[in-house]
């Protein structure tokens, strides 16, 4: 009909635009009726799409006329919406589609010159400074904008997104670069009563755009710790048009902002909306947790991880998008810096037990390290690689804190049996005995965690047995431990600076005090073998070797008073007496979890009284 009629003959014209128009409402009520659909909403939606690909061809087809434009534009909102929805995200092709469209609008105003070389911004400052432009032509302008700007927001280019919002506030260069604020005072041109139908309008989609940017801005805020301006803006986003799942999410960061901001019953509020708002229950289960545990509520903190973990163990059936542009394809992908990351059941498993295990509650860590484990090696290979360390620990430190809850708990036997399996795990990468180190010079490619990680693995197993009252192997595995540690020393030194990796596993720190471990260890295995001379020899070396460790001195002077050693045990004393009155500085570095357990268990229970008590023995007149 076209290649007959003459494009300014008036009925034909209408005709075809009539029919044209017919045909797009037509596909969007195919596509909204597809939303409501299960079994064939797939093939609906495709099918309305590739009807929306036809027509836009069609149109594009012919020389671009004023007429015609308005609904062009529409079926290209349509087209992008749809294809964008389905895919559930933006792609090149959308911008290209837009692109396409604004080229027809200056091909109307003859500007097509400049586009060449000015992108699709560029493009946008042409069109929408055309002095030629007619109203008609804003209300699908301003509608292309929008999905112009979901675009931009959703691929992180926000200057551009800040300049297109300008024009089209009619903003001169230099004004607000603030989105939010640009966003609301976005005059969006009415519609027409008769306009095409669309999928969905600019409106509903300027409150995505403000919902989402409020929310991402929100994080960014929270994560750099502005938190005044993270609160504001994350109640912008939930006081928008923010879908269900969005919404706990965005409650769940409120909490977060909120306990750090000192406010821990307006953050539980929130959480308990999040928990009250569907089926995510993870992220507001995780931020609960540590709201208890700054308000030391223990047993509240343990529940919300019992429940975190049950609640990650259950399958989340996600529901079918619906066939718009949500807030959720407007958002960056899941950060695990983010406070709405729940992380793994493994993961949210591990701080359980964990915080079981620092809280004093050895049996129940005990199982949920058990449990931890079967769950992590469920399948996996008999053999395994240390990975590079994550924020968590290690998996051969997982074997190490299970193996220390089970020794807290008295189960001696159940621990020997974690260590020797972590031993058989490590084997493939630690090189037998003696060849461990005289390798080293030819190359040999070992993981540095090795030697930490197996000295360890016989410094649990001498505890074990020390539990289970065989003193002389427990003497014999902390002299292992000993032996592979000052040998990785040597080694260490040779080999120069480790890596983040290593550092972030066995700093000097930690490996100083798994040498004072070893070495008081074995000493109080001396004592308990009433060999008190070898003992000192241990508590001396560990002394010198850790000086600002009190716990080695105050064995050390328990010795020298078995042995009588009056003078050597005054000195001593004096001088754990004077340190007691100094000012004592917080640690600036921690140490991995399964140590800190060992630490605890070689501890002299009260400091000041065995002071007491060596000043009432030590200094009184000695008979002659």
């Amino acid at each position: 009909m076209s290649h007959e009629t003459p494009l300014g003959s008036s009925a034909p014209h209408a005709s075809c635009l009539d029919l044209w128009r017919e045909r797009n409402d037509q596909l969007v009520r195919q596509a909204k009726v597809a939303q409501g659909l299960s079994l064939r909403r797939q093939q609906l939606a495709q099918d309305a799409l590739e009807g929306l690909r036809e027509l836009l061809h069609c149109l594009q087809g012919l020389p671009a006329a004023v007429p015609v434009l308005p609904l062009e534009l529409i079926v290209i909102c349509n087209f992008i919406t749809l294809r964008a929805s389905l895919a559930q995200g933006f792609t090149e092709d959308q911008a290209h589609d837009i692109q396409q469209g604004l080229e027809r609008v200056l091909e109307t105003q003859e500007q097509l010159e400049p586009r060449l070389e000015r992108g699709l911004s560029g493009l946008w400052d042409s069109v929408l400074h055309s002095s030629s432009l007619l109203p008609e032509l804003l209300p699908a302008l301003h509608h292309l904008a929008a999905l112009q700007a979901a675009l931009w927001l959703s691929t992180d280019h926000l200057g551009d997104l800040t300049l297109l919002l300008q024009t089209l506030n009619g903003s001169q260069s230099g004004t607000s670069e603030d989105l939010l604020l640009l966003l609301k005072t976005w005059n969006l041109p009415a519609e027409e009563s008769d306009a095409p139908l669309t999928l969905q309008d600019a409106r509903d989609l300027r409150d995505v755009l403000l919902t989402a940017s409020a929310y991402r801005q929100g994080l960014q805020e929270l994560i750099t710790g502005r938190l005044s301006r993270a609160l504001s803006s994350l109640q912008e986003a939930a006081s928008g048009l923010c879908p269900q799942p969005v919404l706990v999410q965005v409650y769940t960061a409120l909490g977060t902002c909120l306990r750090k901001m000192g406010s821990p019953q307006k953050a539980l509020l929130y959480l308990v909306s999040a928990l009250k708002g569907g089926s995510t229950w993870g992220p507001p289960l995780l931020e609960a947790s540590r709201l208890y545990r700054q308000l030391g509520n223990t047993a509240a903190e343990l529940e919300s991880l019992e429940l975190l973990v049950e609640a990650l163990s259950i399958p989340h059936s996600s529901e079918a998008p619906q066939l718009l542009i949500e807030v959720e394809l407007l958002l960056p992908p899941p950060d695990p810096a983010l406070p709405f990351h729940s992380g793994t059941q493994s993961q949210a498993k591990y701080l359980l037990a964990s915080r079981c295990l620092q809280t004093g509650r050895a049996e129940d860590a005990a199982e949920h390290y058990l449990d931890l484990l079967a769950l992590l090696l469920d399948g996996s290979e008999p053999k395994f690689s240390p990975p590079p360390c994550p924020p968590g620990p290690c998996m051969p430190e997982m074997f190490l804190e299970a193996a220390a809850a089970l020794i807290q708990a008295g189960r001696a036997q159940d621990a020997l049996t974690v260590c020797e399996e972590l031993l058989s795990r490590m084997s493939s990468l630690l090189p037998k005995m003696p060849q461990l180190w005289g390798d080293a010079r030819k190359g040999t490619k070992e993981s540095p965690h090795c030697p930490p990680w197996v000295s360890a693995t016989y410094l649990l197993q001498g505890h074990a047995w020390v539990q289970l009252g065989a003193q002389k192997e427990a003497i014999s595995e902390f002299s292992r431990c000993l032996e592979l540690l000052f040998r990785a020393t040597h080694k260490d030194k040779e080999q120069g600076p480790a890596s983040n990796c290593d550092q972030g596993c066995t700093s000097d720190v930690a490996l100083q005090q798994l040498r004072a471990a070893a070495l008081i260890s074995r000493g109080l295995g001396w004592v308990a073998s009433g060999q008190d001379t070898k003992a000192l020899q241990d508590f001396l070396l560990s002394v010198q070797m850790c000086p600002g460790n009190q716990d080695a001195s105050f064995h050390l002077l328990q010795t020298l008073r078995r042995l009588d050693r009056r003078d050597e045990a005054t000195a001593l004393w004096w001088r754990l007496e004077a340190q007691t009155k100094l000012p004592q500085e917080n640690a600036t570095w921690s140490l991995p979890l399964y140590l800190e357990t060992c630490l605890s268990w070689i501890r002299p229970h009260d400091h000041e009284t065995l002071l007491e008590e060596f000043q009432t023995s030590l200094l009184e007149p000695r008979d002659l």
